[in-house]
């Protein structure tokens, strides 16, 4: 099963989000972290997951209209499994620092 960290940056990021918000995340990431662990682990269509413009190896990911997190690929921390680093996660505000 993929693994994840969260900076600090992040952690003050979903501090600000209403409940209704936090949930949406947790149900995008449900749905990421299956389709990671699946063969092909290639994120589904409507998670929106593509490269941030500018910011090498850090992706998006949309978790509703205007919903946005950002991450990277970190080191593994169990064999064969992706390991993502949560960034940010907001508006489309956050990728003025991804």
């Amino acid at each position: 099963m993929p693994t994840y960290a969260v900076t600090a940056r992040f952690r003050k990021d979903l501090a600000m989000l209403d409940p209704s918000d936090r949930s949406r995340f947790r149900r995008a990431v449900e749905q990421l972290v299956e389709d990671l662990s699946s063969p092909g682990r290639r994120p589904r269509a409507g998670l929106r997951v593509k490269g941030v413009r500018g910011a090498d190896g850090v992706f998006e990911m949309t978790w509703a209209r205007d919903g946005r997190a950002t991450f990277e690929y970190g080191d593994e921390q169990q064999v064969g499994e992706p390991h993502a680093i949560w960034r940010r996660i907001g508006t489309h505000d956050i990728f003025g620092r991804p």
